[in-house]
């Protein structure tokens, strides 16, 4: 394999390592890599830019050069490490196991530390991650400007102008989340009843850029939660997960957040700890990784992460009560039936995708035998068969999804339109096909 950047001098008699302190890659996690290349299709920056240096396996190789003291920790190491997206696609791939979100990390620690990037850079990271993350209060004021800019028309005059474009921001600029109009801060501290027999108690991670961009999240979590027997608490004190920081290799403010929300969610008995963020859950769970082994920060990470839990997970393991049972039971039939009659019942869009699902015979039309489609050459069959589709269609759709609701609370039809993956509207009105038979056949009425 080539080395990763072709304008790096690489010494081989250079023998000290680049790296240096606790949060550097360990040679246990990349020494898994076996460059089998199953990574490669799905990293999305090697599909980007097709160089090997910009994919995982190039990585872990720079990584591996770096330790080694034959490659400095300089500007093409940062540049290809700070491309990656993080977003751990590869590890799905890897037959080997390799946990490259955790060697990614530390290697962006390592950059932290020992690399010293411009100096406009250093103020952004510095603002967003030290200054800006750890703190609510902070946090909320800048919401507030975000909003009255999204709001009073600023926004759209700022980008009229082209000035984003200028300074190079607006890219960035839309990847701004809308701002709510109240925050989530103020119900910190509060407790959610079950209502209905409890049958469990849970804490609620409510994060940092949620508590103002997804408080609706936050509220619809709590209510499905507290249908299902759930007493819902949120801790006040709690921070920021520390993702952001973690992901950036600035270690010590996700150690420093890590404590602190340590010490808020043991400090009670919960069954489990809920989020609703994969990206706040993908950290929480891997609190250990920030502590060394043997502390007792360590112990309580590990005790942490046995009561973590995504909210769809938790309640699959808990199961679903009352109304959500039967309208989960609903979502299946509908799947079940989606390539059925049920298809035309909900529109003709999921009619066409059924139709084109069915499988094609090689001397027939689609989903035929070669009787049927013999047979079907008598314009008098195909007038029966359309004839027998549009008035049988709708009605036994009708009649089918009847009896399913019978039973059911008066407001499920509407639910359907949210937990269905098919639209949700009222029934076509039955066609009456007049059909006349051919020259030397036989009439018979069509089928009903």
């Amino acid at each position: 394999m080539t080395e990763p950047h072709a304008n790096t001098q690489i010494s081989n008699s250079a023998s000290v390592s680049g790296f240096s302190g606790p949060d550097k890659p360990s040679y246990d996690d990349y020494a898994r890599c076996v460059h089998c290349g199953l990574c490669l299709n799905n990293c999305p920056t090697y599909k980007l830019w097709g160089q090997e240096a910009d994919s995982p396996r190039g990585r872990i190789r720079q990584m591996i050069l770096v330790d080694q003291g034959r490659l400095p920790l300089g500007d093409a190491f940062v540049t290809h490490i700070d491309r990656c997206l993080d977003c751990r696609a590869c590890e799905t791939a890897c037959p080997s196991g390799v946990e490259y979100g955790k060697l990614v990390e530390a290697a962006r620690a390592q950059i932290e530390q020992n690399y010293q990037r411009p100096l406009f850079s250093r103020l952004a990271r510095d603002f967003v991650f030290r200054r800006l993350l750890p703190y609510p209060n902070r946090i909320a004021l800048v919401a507030r400007l975000l909003r009255t800019y999204q709001r009073s028309g600023l926004q759209s005059l700022v980008r009229a102008t082209g000035i984003l474009h200028l300074l190079g921001l607006a890219g960035r600029e839309r990847l701004l989340p809308p701002i709510d109009r109240t925050f989530f801060f103020s119900q910190l501290g509060r407790t959610y009843p079950a209502s209905r027999p409890r049958r469990a108690r849970v804490a609620l991670f409510a994060g940092c850029i949620a508590q103002v961009s997804f408080s609706a999240l936050h509220d619809a979590t709590i209510r499905v939660l507290t249908a299902n027997g759930c007493e819902v608490v949120v801790p006040a004190g709690q921070l920021c997960c520390g993702a952001l920081a973690a992901h950036a290799g600035v270690r010590d403010t996700a150690r420093s957040l890590a404590h602190v929300n340590l010490d808020v969610f043991l400090r009670e008995d919960f069954d489990a700890v809920i989020t609703n963020a994969a990206g706040c859950g993908s950290t929480l769970k891997e609190y250990d990784q920030l502590f060394a082994e043997g502390t007792e920060d360590h112990a309580k990470a590990h005790a942490f992460r046995k009561k973590m839990r995504d909210a769809t997970e938790f309640l699959a393991e808990l199961g679903l009560s009352g109304h959500g049972r039967l309208l989960l039971r609903i979502r299946r039939l509908l799947q079940r039936h989606r390539n059925g009659n049920l298809a035309r019942y909900f529109g003709g869009e999921n009619e066409t995708r059924a139709r084109n699902q069915r499988p094609r015979h090689r001397h027939g039309q689609s989903g035929m035998s070669v009787t049927n489609a013999r047979g079907s050459a008598n314009p008098f069959h195909r007038a029966r068969s359309r004839a027998r589709h549009r008035t049988s269609g709708p009605r036994a759709g009708e009649k089918y999804l009847s009896c399913i609701l019978s039973q059911a609370s008066p407001v499920v039809p509407a639910l359907l339109s949210y937990f269905s993956p098919m639209r949700y509207r009222q029934p076509r009105a039955p066609m009456r096909a007049e059909c006349t038979a051919p020259a030397g056949t036989s009439q018979r009425s069509p089928a009903a």
